[in-house]
């Protein structure tokens, strides 16, 4: 028995051993330029719209902004996996079923987000007068890693129907490559975008109309949303509070010290936390991506309980727990009135190849955050309490055979 461990302990070292020199060459890989010179993407005037006739958007409700390279040279503007310079805004749809025709002239039926770029004094305005309408409440989505900007766009309306809330819904698409061996190339981008989505943040957080800003991040997309919070928060003129009160981490892909470590100075201050500003994240332990990003970076993630401490595991093991090992509960000099940081954990109900999006592919997932969005999840009663008072565990009910995972998180238009 014996040697049939270590016989297949080396057939697994020799197998990692063999593909690590593709892995490795494929996460490195650079992003090729193309063999189109980007300027003839935004020479047409579309790339640089006018205000556009209100039948353009009838079938746009979804606001975007976004860093990705467009290309305006088809009938249909796109939006690629380039980078951009520039800012621009739009408006887009719900997915649709479209006939596309190919290079071969045969038509294909195809899933296509409508999607036209805006004048950026319009965009404003409509999101104005949206917002109004709305007692000035808005819904902002940051993707995360492996998107493109329709995978993105998609998940997009499904927040905006999950949460049932009748609010504006903005999303910021920065370009990600929409590929697994792109995380590299990825994390790039994410940090090339900072200083657009920081100023964008600020510009939004900074409108007399705006009075709530409900921000949900997911996976990569955490690590832009989190310094651009503190800058907003840095630069407010109101040093006690602000509108961006409800902050949504969805498998974060943060460093979990480094989070623990500063969010207490900044983000969640006693004083922010007082005027109802809080911080829900969800983690599993599950998170094959985030698996993966500990062991690229070293360290573990907060969207993943994993135990960078041997002893801190060992302790919970001896005292009957699972080893999972979570952020910390913020520590103040003075505690504040309010609880700002509230922990989920999907593990148990994880759904999906990589369990990265538990928050848009599992039922009960689904149900817990569209109750965080609304603020209604105190009467949500399928949390289960665990050793720490800040972190709670979604478990399947007992009552339920199987839960209808696409029905309740309502993938599908209704």
């Amino acid at each position: 028995m014996f040697a049939d461990k270590n016989l297949h302990r080396f057939q697994k070292l020799r197998h990692l051993l063999l593909i690590l020199p593709i892995l490795v060459t494929a996460c490195i890989s650079p992003v090729q330029y193309g063999d189109i010179p980007h300027g003839d993407y935004v020479a047409d005037e579309r790339c640089r719209p006018g205000v556009q006739p209100a039948e353009v958007m009838a079938d746009k409700p979804y606001f975007v902004v976004t860093s990705r390279l467009p290309d305006c040279r088809t009938d249909r503007v796109a939006l690629l996996n380039q980078r951009s310079e520039i800012v621009r805004y739009g408006r887009f749809g719900a997915p649709q079923e479209m006939e596309i025709t190919n290079a071969k002239g045969k038509e294909k039926l195809r899933e296509v987000i409508p999607f036209a770029l805006n004048n950026e004094q319009q965009w404003w305005d409509d999101l104005a007068a949206a917002a109004v309408k709305r007692d000035g409440r808005i819904l902002l989505y940051v993707h995360g890693f492996k998107e493109t900007f329709f995978t993105s766009a998609r998940d997009s309306a499904q927040i905006s129907r999950l949460s049932g809330l009748d609010i504006p819904v903005v999303h910021y698409s920065w370009p990600s490559q929409g590929e697994f061996l792109k995380y590299a190339a990825d994390e790039t981008n994410m940090y090339y975008n900072e200083r657009q989505f920081r100023s964008f943040l600020a510009k939004l957080a900074q409108q007399p109309w705006t009075k709530e800003i409900i921000l949900v991040a997911h996976s990569l997309g955490g690590r832009l949303v989190i310094p651009a919070i503190e800058f907003v928060d840095r630069n407010s003129s109101n040093a006690d509070s602000s509108n961006i009160s409800n902050i949504i981490l969805a498998s974060p892909d943060i460093d979990r010290q480094d989070f623990e470590r500063d969010i207490v100075e900044t983000v969640l201050t006693m004083r922010r936390v007082n005027n109802d500003r809080r911080i829900t994240v969800y983690v599993s332990a599950k998170d094959r991506a985030l698996g993966l990003s500990y062991n690229f970076h070293g360290y573990p993630r907060l969207g993943r309980p994993d135990c960078f401490n041997p002893f801190e595991a060992a302790s919970l093991r001896d005292q009957g727990y699972p080893e999972r090992c979570y952020a910390a509960k913020t520590k103040y000099d003075t505690e504040p009135e309010k609880s700002g940081l509230t922990i989920i954990d999907t593990t148990a109900i994880s759904r999906g190849q990589t369990g990265h999006s538990d928050y848009l592919r599992s039922g009960p997932a689904c149900s817990d955050f569209a109750a965080v969005v609304n603020r209604t999840e105190n009467r949500a009663s399928k949390r289960k309490a665990s050793r720490l008072l800040h972190v709670f565990e979604l478990v399947p009910d007992p009552d339920i055979a199987e839960t209808d995972d696409v029905a309740e998180c309502r993938r599908n238009p209704e």
